[in-house]
């Protein structure tokens, strides 16, 4: 390209076939690439609501159970993240706080639930997520087993 040409023009000013068509399909990746992050946000819309629902059920059935079995237990969780903590303590917002926590009880739940089919965070100290695969069923299944294993706790 020279100076004072137009792009995709020439040499003699004619039209570079080659840049139109390039620009042509550069614009036609363009609306398909866009088309495709619109249908992307179409299907996520609700998405991190639905994360937050998901894994509130899981936190208040696991809580329940908890309760039911006498064991103290409380969680946090923000959005599909959450942190389990065996304690007697009505929160855990703190370090003092995760470290004044039963690592050795959470240890037993952990590896009860791991043999009952369940896979968490292995430790105390990190974790657990929930995923947009999670529905109704697992957590269904998540909070029926943490029952058995909270009574085996006492």
């Amino acid at each position: 390209m020279q100076r004072g040409q137009a792009v995709g023009q020439g040499p003699a000013g004619e039209c570079d076939l080659l840049h139109v068509r390039a620009g042509a399909q550069h614009a036609r990746s363009f609306a398909v690439g866009h088309r495709l992050v619109q249908d992307v946000q179409r299907g996520m819309a609700g998405f991190h609501q639905r994360l937050e629902q998901t894994t509130q059920q899981l936190m208040d059935g696991l809580q329940r159970a908890a309760a039911a079995a006498g064991v103290g237990f409380v969680t946090n969780h923000v959005c599909g993240m959450f942190g389990l903590f065996f304690t007697t303590q009505p929160a855990v917002r703190s370090f003092a706080e995760v470290m004044a926590c039963d690592g050795a009880r959470f240890n037993k739940f952990f590896h009860a639930m791991l043999d009952a089919g369940v896979y968490l965070a292995p430790s105390a100290y990190e974790a657990g997520f929930v995923s947009a695969a999670h529905g109704a069923e697992e957590i269904t299944a998540t909070v029926a087993a943490a029952a058995r294993v909270f009574k085996s706790l006492v």
